[in-house]
């Protein structure tokens, strides 16, 4: 059997010992070390000191109160005689050094010296103040002398004073000769005893240059390969080695574990590196991953001619697939999209383009020409944006479906549109933007107006803040007319803005700044408080207004941010207007997605009575389908329709199509944008119910419309 003896033991015994050597050697080091001396001597002068001084003390309290007395009578018969023989006695005793009688304004009276050369002077030494204002026995001392004064009186009467100076230097020759021989003593007492102190020391510091030897050997030596190992692991080396050891105890058992955690780390590193650089989706380059690289190419560009293309591509109308399909349609989706991405930029880019995605249906492509190569670097991105516009305009099959999508891309150069990765990045979504707005499934060059469009959009969003409060928004009523009576039965509220500077701006214009920056979550409920407002102002002030609606357009933001029947039901009580004569508007992309809940709210609307109708209908990819899931009223046939159903056989084919199928279902049917006479006969004649547009009514002003009903 192997008996093990441990690190812990071995560490305890050698601790032990070196314990017990330390602490007799600061033992003996306590005892006999030099400061003992200067103690020793310090305290035995102190000691000394305050004996003398107090004997001192004593003897001249009492001399002095003795003589105070017996100079009653020959001060007060002011005897000159009787007090210098008084006075020349308390100098005859030992250590005075000076005896002074003095009248009650510290002038001199009598100091002992035959002549009295000093008569009348005042006293003005550093004690005299002291001396002459004291009541009592007064004691003052400094490093020379001790100062005994009494004032001398006949019962409540001060006829001056005794002072005597005892000299203290007679004290200090007494300590200074005890305090020298004790030095001495003690001096002798040290060399004695260094001899042995020394011999321990020395044998403690040979002990401990051994502990220490052992140590660095057996323990610091293998921690400190360890160190340097760690220190490798941190910075990313996981190739050094580790020495292999066959020691059984616990630096052993240390040095083994730091082995296979080594290899550990190597393998988390790995596994983490791949996650944080890597779209755990499609398997492309990140964020992260792609900007250290942009940020790589630039500084190995900047100060050459070499040029960067960076290519920012967003898949159009992704969130229906979502919403239709499901998401794991979506990630299907995004899935290939990446695959026909990488295809087409390995045919097309040389092998010098970085694909990577930034999350969600965003997608990044930097592009640079080979390194010698010839060629324009706009050119190569026009030709890799129309390869990927051809490509993913193809349809995708998903879950047994042909989904038809596309993609908008916008294109930035380096280093002609930006200096640095930040504004090369906000370029390039500048200019992915301006392809939506130009229809999407497209590509667009960033150039510098389009700053100006970005900053024109963001100081609408501004100047629209407040815009209501400051009376620049209001509303104007186009009027709905019932086709089959030509009567006036009601109005769709449209917001307007009056901007102070730029006068009216279109509401294509404003309505999208107000729904992408969710100011139309504030705007709208005010418009339709304001609407009800005036509503129940037509039926209380007009007796054709009595059974008038308001229709108003309720955004798809409206619908997600809050609960709209409850705003809805708050609204129509404070204005007192009945539920049946307010209408709700919506399109079909707020339907679009959320259906389920989107019902739900609807038919808590209708439950209350107010009539919710679909606006726009006809332009979405699937309207028909959501009347059978959707609870509406009615819908609002598109004006695009209306337009040309005189000349167009299809769009009257369609229109009447709409119509029939609209009844069919129980539900009415109003036309946008009649602007002729023939548009609202054939309407009339094919059973649409109500319609609107310029040849009925334009949008009017409140007051107008109020003056059309009166």
């Amino acid at each position: 059997m192997n008996l093990r003896y441990g690190l812990r033991a071995k560490f305890a015994l050698v601790a032990g010992i070196a314990v017990l050597i330390a602490i007799a050697a600061v033992a003996a080091l306590l005892h006999r070390q030099g400061s003992t001396q200067r103690e020793v001597q310090s305290l035995s002068r102190q000691s000394m000191h305050a004996l003398a001084s107090n004997r001192v003390l004593s003897h001249g309290q009492g001399s002095v109160a003795q003589a105070a007395d017996t100079l009653v009578n020959p001060l007060y018969y002011f005897d000159l005689d009787a007090i210098g023989g008084i006075v020349r006695n308390q100098l005859r005793q030992p250590d005075v050094a000076y005896a002074i009688v003095f009248d009650t304004e510290g002038r001199v009276i009598h100091d002992g010296s035959p002549d009295i050369a000093n008569y009348g002077q005042q006293m003005t030494d550093p004690f005299a103040f002291e001396v002459v204002s004291a009541g009592e026995l007064h004691v003052q001392t400094d490093d020379e002398l001790m100062d005994v004064s009494m004032p001398i009186r006949i019962a409540d009467q001060r006829l001056g004073g005794l002072r005597v100076g005892y000299s203290l230097a007679s004290v200090r020759a007494d300590e200074d000769r005890i305090g020298a021989t004790l030095g001495q003593r003690l001096a002798e007492v040290g060399r004695k005893h260094m001899l042995w102190v020394g011999t321990l020391l020395a044998v403690l510091a040979a002990l401990i240059a051994i502990i220490a030897l052992y140590l660095q050997q057996s323990v610091v030596k293998p921690i400190r390969r360890l160190a340097d190992a760690a220190g490798q692991i941190e910075s990313g080396d996981f190739s050094g080695e580790i020495a292999t050891t066959d020691r059984r105890d616990e630096i052993g058992d240390l040095v083994r574990a730091f082995s296979h955690m080594r290899d550990s780390i190597a393998r988390h590193d790995r596994d983490v590196r791949r996650m944080a650089y890597t779209d755990s989706l499609t398997g492309l380059a990140n964020r992260l991953s792609f900007r250290e690289t942009l940020d790589q190419r630039l500084f190995e560009n900047s100060g050459s001619a070499r040029q960067l293309a960076l290519l920012f591509a967003d898949i159009d109308d992704f969130k229906r697939v979502n919403d239709t399909i499901g998401h794991d349609a979506g990630d299907e989706v995004l899935i290939q999209f990446a695959a026909r991405m990488r295809d087409v930029i390995e045919q097309r880019s040389g092998g010098e383009g970085v694909l990577a995605r930034f999350g969600g249906d965003e997608f990044v492509i930097l592009l640079q020409l080979p390194r010698g190569g010839d060629g324009d670097i706009r050119e190569a991105a026009t030709r890799l944006a129309e390869a990927l516009v051809d490509e993913l305009g193809r349809p995708i099959l998903v879950h047994g479906r042909h989904v038809f999508l596309g993609i908008s891309i916008g294109v930035t150069l380096f280093p002609d549109d930006a200096p640095n990765a930040s504004t090369l990045m906000k370029n390039g979504d500048i200019a992915m933007y301006q392809a939506k707005v130009a229809g999407k499934n497209c590509f667009r060059f960033y150039s510098r107006a389009m700053d100006q469009a970005v900053e024109r959009r963001v100081r609408m969003e501004q100047d629209l803040r407040g815009a209501w409060e400051r009376g620049e928004l209001s509303l104007a009523y186009q009027p709905v007319y019932r086709l089959a009576d030509n009567r006036l039965i009601g109005a769709e509220a449209l917001l307007r803005w009056q901007h102070p500077e730029h006068g009216s701006v279109s509401p294509s214009l404003f309505i999208d700044v107000a729904e992408q920056s969710g100011l139309i979550e504030t705007i709208g409920p005010q418009v339709l408080r304001a609407a009800c407002i005036d509503a129940r102002r037509w039926q209380r002030d007009f007796a054709s207004g009595r059974d008038l609606f308001v229709s108003v357009n309720v955004s798809p933001r409206q619908l997600r941010a809050a609960d709209l029947s409850a705003q809805v039901d708050a609204v129509l009580r404070e204005t007192g207007l009945a539920p049946q004569h307010l209408h709700i508007e919506l399109t079909e992309t707020a339907v679009i997605g959320d259906e389920a809940r989107v019902s739900a709210l609807l038919a808590r609307l209708r439950n209350t009575g107010v009539k919710v109708w679909l606006d726009d209908f006809g332009t979405g990819f699937s309207g028909l389908s959501h009347l059978r899931r959707v609870p509406v009223d009615g819908v609002k046939i598109d004006r695009s329709f209306i337009a040309d159903v005189l000349r167009d056989p299809d769009d009257l084919a369609l229109t009447t199509a709409i119509i029939a199928m609209a009844h069919s279902l129980g539900i009415h049917v109003v036309a946008e944008g009649v602007e002729k006479e023939g548009q609202y006969a054939i309407l009339r004649e094919r059973g649409c119910d109500m319609a609107q547009g310029f040849w009925l009514g334009h949008p009017m002003k409140a007051q107008d419309f109020m003056g059309l009903l009166a």
